[in-house]
């Protein structure tokens, strides 16, 4: 499995998911253990909001999470086969933990569009 983190600083999870275009990506090591194994720094017109394309590289990931996104954004990203959740949590490791341990995450702020 992999997950992906939405984080224009590379250090924080960040939201504005539709216009993000860097993304920190997690996969499982052979240890049991998340690690990041990628990171997508893309053009200004590789962002959701901006791209024209057949496939998206975020849509290689199976779960994004963010901060803060519209609908529009997450029907988008669930018909590519990834599942969105929106948090409060800013850690990108911890945000990976609680939800693989909980199969949720703490609630995201509410979104401003």
């Amino acid at each position: 499995m992999k997950i992906g983190v939405t984080s224009q600083n590379f250090r924080t999870i960040t939201g504005h998911a539709g216009k993000t275009r860097r993304f920190l990506i997690y996969s499982e090591n052979e240890k049991n253990t998340w690690i990041e194994s990628e990171r997508l720094d893309l053009p200004k017109d590789m962002s959701m909001h901006e791209f024209k394309g057949t496939q998206h590289p975020i849509e290689a990931v199976d779960v994004l999470i963010t901060a803060g996104c519209g609908q529009g954004f997450i029907n988008k990203m669930n018909l590519s086969g990834v599942t969105v959740l929106t948090t409060s949590e800013t850690d990108p490791l911890s945000a990976i933990k609680l939800y693989i341990a909980n199969g949720h995450l703490p609630p995201a702020l509410p979104h401003k569009h």
